[in-house]
């Protein structure tokens, strides 16, 4: 069932009422679909643990355990007000040192928000480079 499944429904057939057949309908009865709040959202990313070579690329895909769609996602880092990115994967691509930080997903079906944890990202050898 989707959401929009909900409404008003009858059934109806055709019954032999002496030697005639006539069509005959049930009640309207309502249905009302529910949809299930957005929850259960996670982290995974690759390399694994957040941790990344400078000038290397990052991954990071968010994950929903339940919610009834359509879903909305965006990418956050630290208390950052703009989205990096919307979609259930960002891609860092030639990280540097400023990529560095805890990065949050933040999922909506439209009437429910859910933020999944922080994701420490390290980006290793930073500072290394500086001065050259």
């Amino acid at each position: 069932l989707q959401l929009h499944h909900s409404g008003r429904y009858r059934c109806g057939g055709w019954v032999k009422v002496w030697l005639s057949e006539k069509w005959r309908e049930s009640a309207l009865v309502t249905v009302t679909v529910h949809g299930i709040p957005v929850s259960g959202v996670s982290l995974s990313a690759q390399p694994p643990w957040g941790q990344v070579a400078l000038g290397d690329s990052l991954v990071l895909n968010c994950m929903v355990a339940a919610g009834t769609g359509p879903l909305s996602f965006s990418w956050h880092r630290g208390d950052l007000g703009t989205p990096l990115g919307t979609g259930p994967r960002l891609e860092l691509r030639h990280v540097g040192d400023n990529d560095s930080g805890h990065y949050h997903c933040r999922v909506s079906d439209g009437d429910s928000v859910e933020e999944s944890g922080p994701l420490n990202v390290s980006v290793l050898g930073e500072g290394d480079n500086q001065g050259e």
